[in-house]
């Protein structure tokens, strides 16, 4: 399936016209699909080449190695989670994946330790932890422009998500899934899910195997050209509308036979907003064809809520 592709550069263009016409071509194409690919995205090509190549150093670690930068109590939210620890809602199969996460470095007035744990720091690879922090500033800022022009679409304020998302909770998560090496009890990867946050960057994939659940009930794959970034909406957007923007269902799945013995690395930005921001429906998106479908809550306990039910909190 070929996803809707938007220009980003459009938004930035200073040309009202073409502005315009991608706030409508993001809105119609995340009512409609919650999928596109964003060209011009201004996170810069060589940096995402070096994400991936100190990326591929970690997980090339020997497993004990790589068990020093596990911390059970930080819930999965910074460093190392070790394979088969996490599932999705409602599964209790575990993915077959292990992957590593580096949060915010909060600045300014609004630092709160305890929300804001450090990073873990990966001796071994010295360009790894500055390399994460810069792809990551680089990643906040695209998604901050895109919400701008969702913001637009919603008939909100343009800077409406601005103050949320600076020093947001947003994570950028580094995943392996690692060669098969034995029949498999299950065709997927990473069991069909819905991200939590507002909206989910995801740069690439070394392996085809992302797909999406169409209206029609039909799983379809999605590519995208190595020049684009996939973006979809989360359940928090998705709660914030009223169900207007879709946060697509989606999985990945086990590549041929043929191609068991391959990794496939795979690293997404969720964009999370502060813990305070209310996800209570907008009352533009309430009406009696559409009543409200949630009940009021923070993006803060929302959060909570759903690492529980994935398994990394208890």
């Amino acid at each position: 399936m070929t996803i809707p592709v938007v220009d980003l550069a459009e938004f930035t263009s200073g040309d009202p016209v073409l502005k315009q016409k991608f706030v409508n071509e993001l809105g119609r194409a995340y009512e409609e699909v919650g999928f596109v690919a964003v060209k011009n995205h201004g996170v810069p090509d060589h940096l995402i080449s070096d994400l991936y190549k100190y990326v591929q150093q970690f997980f090339s670690l020997p497993l004990e190695k790589k068990k020093e930068y596990e911390i059970p109590e930080l819930a999965g939210q910074r460093g190392y989670t070790s394979f088969g620890k996490e599932h999705a809602k409602g599964s209790d199969a575990p993915d077959l994946k292990e992957f590593f996460q580096y949060g915010q470095k909060a600045e300014g007035e609004e630092y709160v330790p305890e929300e804001y744990p450090e990073n873990v720091q990966v001796g071994e690879i010295p360009s790894f932890n500055p390399t994460f922090h810069s792809a990551y500033r680089s990643f906040e800022e695209s998604g901050k422009k895109l919400l701008q022009a969702i913001a637009l679409y919603l008939g909100l304020d343009e800077f409406y998500f601005d103050n949320w998302v600076r020093n947001g909770n947003s994570i950028l998560r580094a995943i392996h899934y690692p060669p098969i090496t034995n029949e498999p009890k299950t065709a997927i990867r990473a069991e069909q899910h819905e991200d939590i946050n507002l909206i989910t960057l995801l740069v690439g994939a070394s392996a085809d195997g992302l797909q999406i659940l169409t209206k029609q009930n039909e799983w379809v794959g999605v590519t995208s050209l190595p020049e684009q970034i996939v973006v979809n909406v989360g359940d928090m957007l998705q709660r914030l509308t009223n169900n207007k923007l879709r946060s697509t269902t989606h999985r990945v799945v086990n590549p041929p036979r043929e191609l068991w013995h391959t990794s496939r690395f795979s690293i997404p930005f969720f964009l999370h907003p502060k813990g305070n921001m209310s996800l209570a429906c907008l009352e533009s998106c309430v009406d009696k064809e559409n009543p409200k479908h949630y009940p009021d809550a923070t993006a803060g306990e929302y959060l909570d809520e759903r690492l529980r039910e994935i398994g990394l909190k208890k």
